[in-house]
Formats: C-alpha cells, structure tokens, sequence
C-alpha cells in the first residue's frame, strides 16, 4: 500500500473490510501521526490509531466512464502508451484502449477456480516490458479434489494472446473454500517481488504456521527463486518465501516513497489494518486483532495485543473493505501530490489520505460509484477505477 513517512512523521493509513462479499466500512478524518523513527525502530515505535467515521465529500471534477460490461473486473496495470490490462474474475484478460475500445479475451491465461473470491486477480506490467514484454498475473489456482491456492504466474504478452506462461510461485498447501486470496503483485525497487495472500478464510489458524504459506507476504524473483536475503532462508521446517506472516487478507500493497512495503488487510468484524511488513516479523492474525467475529463474539481470547506481535500503524471499525491502492505522483489534481488513494468495496468509493503538518488526514469520495476494486495512476496523470459489479465499469477520474 502507498502510504509514506515523512521526515518527521512516522506516517498512517486507512482501510478496513469485513467478508460478505471480500469485506466491510467508514469516510473527512484527522489522526495525530507519531514521531519519525528509523525502519527498524518502526514497529516498537508504533501506537494504533483508530479510524474515526469521516462524511463523503464532493469530488473535484467527475468520473468518466471509459468502457463497461466488465464482468467482476479485479486488476488494472497500464502497458507503453496508455492501454491497460483489465482483469475479469471469471479468468478473462483484456486489453482497454484509452478511447474505451476493449479487445477479446486474450487465449493462453491460466485456469483459474472461479468461485466466490476466487479466480483471475491482480495483472502487472514488468518493470522493463518495453525489452521483454513480460506480464505477471494472480489467481486462484486449482487443485486436487476442490481445492485452490494463490499462484503467481509470468507470461509474454503477443497478438491476442499470452506465450511462454510459466507459474512461478504456488501458495503450499492448496485448501477448499473460495474465500481469502489475497493477491496484489508489488515490485520491489531491487527487481524482487511481493504477492500479497489471505489466511483462505478457513484456515486462519496457519497464518501462524511457518510451513504453511496461507497468511503470509512472500517475496521471490522474477524467475521464482528465493532471494537469498528473504528472513527464513535456511530454516529447517519454514517456506523460504515467506517475508511476512500473520496476516489475515491482504488486498492492498504498494511501496511508499523510500521503497518500503505497506499493505492493508480485510479484518473480520472491525479491524482492518494497516501494517508496514518488515522482513521476518508477525503481524498477529488471528491471536491478536482489533475486529470481532461476524456474529459478535471474540476471535479467538478477544486479544489486540500480545507480546512477539505487531500492532497495526492504523486500523478502521467500522471497515471500508479496501481493495486497490495507489500513491500519486502526478500534477493534475491540484493539492493532491504525494496523496494516497485506495478503492472502498463497502460503502464503496475513493478514499484519499495526506500526510501533512504532522498528521495524516483522510477524505472520501465517489461513494455512489459502489464496490472500486482497484485505482491506478495513468501515464496521463489521471487515476483510473474499476468497479466490482456484474457489469463492470473502468472510469477515468477527470479533474474540473
């Protein structure tokens, strides 16, 4: 997730969801940020803070629609010259021109499980796709007897099709149920990648278990090996992959401007939160959480803390059920360089989050536009959304 320390500030964030349908709520807010502290001072430096309940605001300019009739559209990356990959859950992968023109489906993507949560995910463009046309696709991949993972899987992007398509990393153990996948694909500034996984909603209890790769950040290379610096290399009994653990449903990453990880998980009932995963360390789930169960009761001891865990930088109850996220770099929204942006499943909409004067405040948007499942910055400047709806939509977000 994209959300950034400054120079005196140690930074916040936003998100939250519950699981109906990914996940659940809030909206204009403030929260006093903490002093700065060094990457590896963060996490003892950390005290949570508690999403208040902002009001939608009104949206400086309007949502154009590009192209609709996206069935479950799920991921957004933008090719040279402004196309973009759009992904549709059912296993659809499409090409959107910028004047809305929409291409068959491409042959060659992997299966996929699609049910409930699962099945085409999260698409992204290789760093140097301009030398080797590569792309990098997520889904729920199937398995024996129901059962599915989360898989990461490159290809090379040709005529109407993928070539080459290699699956170069499988979530182990594969489990049944449709729920929790995670999946967001960030790149890493030194050329290694982090998928992003969810505890497969069942399973919550091998968010804990280093053998197990269910609740977990991984990091590997481009071509599906280890780095040699990942946390638990050469640990007898623990996946070698694993940057992170503890994690519940991951939906949310980006790097902030210093090239550091932040995410933001689906909590249960209450508890969304956001974390910067640092290398090795457990972020709790489902010990220790700020949310409750659907029916009201305690997870588990009813915990938020415990020594060992790591407490969120921020977390949201209700939930806004994050998805996307984007930090924006560009210039055609006056005031909002530098600013956060990450799409809402529940009540839905934009939420924009800054940083400044050492607080971070937070506004929303667009809660009419429903579930956004994920945001992008364009080539042009301009943020880019895509609904999570039976008939999909990709809007453009147009300035006045």
């Amino acid at each position: 997730m994209r959300i950034t320390l400054g120079l005196t500030i140690a930074l916040l964030a936003v998100y939250g969801s519950a699981c109906a349908q990914d996940d659940q709520r809030p909206r204009t807010s403030e929260a006093v940020a903490q002093p700065a502290a060094t990457e590896q001072q963060q996490s003892a430096a950390i005290v949570p803070q508690k999403s208040p309940t902002p009001s939608p605001v009104a949206f400086p300019g309007s949502a154009t629609r590009i192209t609709d009739g996206l069935e479950h559209p799920w991921g957004i990356a933008f090719l040279p010259g402004g196309r973009m990959l759009v992904t549709e859950r059912p296993g659809r992968l499409r090409i959107v021109h910028p004047n809305g023109a929409m291409s068959a489906p491409l042959a060659g993507v992997p299966d996929v499980q699609a049910r409930s949560q699962g099945g085409l995910l999260d698409v992204a463009v290789d760093p140097r796709f301009e030398q080797n046309q590569t792309i990098y696709l997520t889904f729920s991949e199937p398995g024996d007897d129901g059962t599915a993972g989360t898989s990461l899987a490159k290809a090379r992007l040709g005529d109407g099709r993928l070539e080459n398509v290699q699956v170069i990393y499988r979530q182990q153990p594969k489990v049944k149920g449709g729920g929790h996948f995670g999946s967001r694909i960030v790149f890493r500034n030194d050329g290694t990648i982090f998928v992003t996984q969810g505890d497969r909603q069942s399973y919550s209890e091998q968010a804990q278990d280093l053998a197990s790769g269910i609740g977990k950040v991984v990091r590997i290379n481009p071509d599906g090996s280890i780095p040699k610096d990942n946390p638990f290399v050469g640990r007898d009994g623990v996946r070698p992959e694993i940057w992170s653990y503890g994690h519940r449903n991951i939906q949310s990453a980006s790097l902030d401007a210093e090239g550091r990880l932040w995410t933001v998980e689906h909590g249960p009932r209450g508890g969304d939160e956001m974390h910067m995963p640092e290398a090795g360390k457990n972020y709790g789930w489902p010990v220790i959480t700020y949310g409750v169960e659907y029916s009201g009761g305690k997870v588990g001891k009813g915990e938020t803390e415990r020594e060992g865990m790591e407490q969120p930088v921020y977390y949201w109850d209700p939930v806004i059920a994050p998805s996307g996220m984007v930090r924006y770099t560009g210039n055609r929204y006056p005031g909002w360089t530098g600013s956060y942006f990450v799409g809402s499943l529940t009540p839905g909409g934009l939420v924009r989050l800054t940083l400044a004067n050492g607080r971070v405040s937070e506004e929303r948007y667009l809660e009419e536009l429903g579930r956004v499942r994920d945001v992008e910055q364009g080539p042009d400047g301009l943020l880019y959304l895509i609904t999570d709806q039976k008939n999909g939509r990709l809007l453009r977000l147009d300035p006045r």
